[in-house]
């Protein structure tokens, strides 16, 4: 499948809508005394509305100076999102967000919105690229693979804002 990535402004996020964020799991994650461990949970995360899309924590990031929204295309459909939030810390950038469409999953989408995001990181000088992670075995997995590894070294804003995600950081 072919895609296209572009920068979004936050007019156009009234179309988050047409990105179905649904999904379903029997895994979830933990990171306790310094171990990434399992446990069996069965967990659904259904599609969300515009209201949920507005309720989501980076929507608050909008003002902040520097904030990099990529969008990923099918033609002229919107099928993914990665939101940067740079300057998290002076050497460290948030990927804020970053959801792929379930029908679109699986097809390189989420790897190059991260890759870009990490580009994006990298020319505002930043080392480091820090995420919250779903403490599903398919976001933990995803970005286990592009590089990211746990942390101990939480940020303490995001941990206490989403204590139960999977606290993240890849160096550039």
């Amino acid at each position: 499948m072919r895609f296209t990535l572009r920068q979004m402004t936050p007019q156009e996020l009234d179309r988050l809508v047409e990105i179905d964020v649904s999904e379903r799991g029997t895994v979830v994650y933990a990171f306790t005394n310094g171990q990434l461990e399992t446990s069996p949970e069965t967990w659904h995360r259904p599609s969300w509305t515009a209201q949920s899309w507005r309720e989501e924590y980076w929507i608050t990031l909008l003002g902040v100076n520097g904030l990099r929204i990529t969008g990923a295309f099918d033609q002229d459909r919107l099928v993914g999102i990665a939101v940067l939030r740079p300057h998290l810390t002076q050497n460290t950038a948030q990927l804020a967000a970053l959801f792929v469409s379930r029908d679109h999953r699986r097809q390189g989408i989420a790897k190059a919105l991260a890759e870009e995001a990490c580009l994006m990181a990298k020319e505002h000088g930043h080392s480091e690229v820090y995420v919250s992670a779903t403490p599903s075995e398919s976001a933990v997995g995803f970005y286990m693979n592009q590089g990211f590894a746990p942390t101990v070294h939480v940020h303490p804003e995001l941990y206490a804002l989403e204590p139960e995600d999977i606290h993240m950081v890849k160096s550039l």
